[in-house]
């Protein structure tokens, strides 16, 4: 494999979508820097020259080598979280991210797709929104469901794809229950965190949630503090906006 030199991320490091690129990034070995655009302040350059979408994470592939801040036209940039890791896995296939078999790529598929169309809905409902506690855990069921009984990860005792479209996401989700933020009754955070953490009934989904955080990558990534402060000023955002309706 020929290496694609160079590599530029542009990422927020509040951002779980942008976390999944640079989780894979980091699993895959590639050599890359990365840029942190402000979400509440973007860079004028940002959406011409990067992403139309105006959104992290993005990838400049190759062209010259420039400042972050002066992305050349030569480059090939690259967008949406779940495309990029894609691309990350095919890219630096030594990684094991995405492996070759089709069953195994079917089950990663399987349960990215999961997460994202009912874990992903339930944890800003219940966090940001006002959503159901019901309807989080019948959400965390079903990433459970999926869980091998017998393997660390999402789909086998291999770090996979899988596990980077859901560990920003479970961390996130983790921290905030632990500490009881988000828009929910007080107690109710923590309430949901003990049934997770606690008992029978999630057990394989805890192990699985633990062994996450064990990984570097994600370690190098979740950065709890900041994590933590922009929640509570999301949540006393939204708060201080419904007072006012």
């Amino acid at each position: 494999m020929t290496a694609v030199v160079p590599i530029t991320l542009y990422t927020c490091n509040i951002c779980p979508y942008a976390a999944r690129a640079q989780i894979a990034l980091r699993e895959s070995g590639a050599k890359f820097r990365e840029y942190e655009i402000d979400l509440q302040n973007k860079p004028t350059w940002y959406q011409p020259k990067v992403n139309p979408a105006s959104k992290v994470p993005a990838i400049a592939v190759g062209g010259p080598e420039v400042p972050a801040d002066q992305p050349s036209s030569e480059s090939i940039k690259l967008r949406e979280s779940l495309a990029i890791i894609e691309w990350v896995a095919d890219q630096f296939p030594q990684s094991a991210l995405l492996p070759k078999d089709p069953l195994s790529r079917y089950r990663i598929r399987l349960f990215t797709e999961t997460v994202s169309s009912s874990l992903v809905p339930a944890y800003t409902a219940f966090i940001f929104r006002e959503g159901t506690g019901e309807a989080l855990i019948k959400a965390l069921e079903s990433v459970q469901a999926l869980l091998p009984e017998d393997a660390k990860y999402a789909v086998s005792n291999e770090f996979t794809n899988a596990d980077v479209a859901a560990a920003p996401f479970l961390g996130r989700l983790e921290l905030l229950l632990r500490t009881d933020t988000g828009v929910f009754a007080p107690g109710e955070g923590k309430k949901l965190h003990e049934l997770l953490s606690t008992g029978s009934k999630f057990k394989k989904l805890w192990s699985y949630i633990q062994a996450l955080k064990e990984r570097e990558s994600f370690k190098e990534t979740f950065l709890e503090n900041d994590l933590l402060e922009r929640a509570l000023k999301r949540v006393e955002a939204t708060k201080k906006d419904k007072e006012t309706k």
